[in-house]
């Protein structure tokens, strides 16, 4: 089986746990695609063999985290910085699994997270001035030392905060036609099974 191996706190755990089947013999012929240059890192630390999509043009399933969890199993994702790879990956699999906790669904998309929206560096204030014109308040993420932060891409990131999205079809549809802007935190009509944990046990939403 070919696995996609997302981004993130959730993401990191599963990987963790995949490692230490593979090394058990619980499982076996297990093969990885890594979502970010952290996930690859630990995949190899833990011994979990890595493909690509030369290789293995599509994975059997990927699994991964979310910021928020809307209504269709709609999702904001990105907080980790892993937006692009991450939705790459997860297109390219028969199936999306998604592991949150369930503070993370929402009853709209954006009333919780920001939307992470990758750009080039080049002219990253003009993404940022139409993102501000679509009715948000973008921030471009930085670092601890206040440095830019740049995707495993070479690209920027701004935190887009809005009240709601109400309509995430088209505020995708905006952002994707924008020169410069690279991709979104959003990943509508793409997970297949959501897992949310709670304090009385897991909740599994199905598409």
């Amino acid at each position: 089986m070919a696995v996609g191996l997302g981004t993130g706190s959730t993401a990191k755990l599963f990987i963790d746990a995949l490692g230490a089947a593979l090394k058990s013999g619980q499982i076996k012929n297990i093969q990885g695609i890594p979502t970010s240059v952290r996930s690859q890192e630990q995949a190899r630390l833990l011994g979990i063999p890595l493909t690509n999509f030369t290789q293995t043009p599509t994975l059997d399933v990927t699994v991964d985290g979310a910021d928020e969890v809307g209504p269709g199993l709609n999702l904001i994702k990105g907080l980790g910085g892993a937006l692009l790879r991450e939705k790459l990956v997860a297109q390219n699999s028969k199936t999306l699994v998604i592991v949150a906790d369930d503070s993370k669904k929402v009853s709209a998309l954006g009333t919780k997270s920001p939307l992470p929206v990758e750009v080039t560096q080049f002219s990253h204030e003009a993404a940022e001035r139409f993102c501000r014109g679509l009715g948000c308040v973008p921030t471009l993420r930085k670092n601890p030392d206040g440095s830019p932060y740049v995707t495993d891409n070479g690209n920027f990131i701004y935190d887009c905060r809005f009240t709601q999205i109400d309509d995430p079809r088209a505020l995708q549809d905006k952002l994707a036609n924008r020169a410069g802007i690279v991709e979104t935190g959003l990943f509508l009509d793409m997970a297949d099974v959501v897992l949310l944990a709670g304090t009385d046990g897991v909740e599994t939403l199905k598409r």
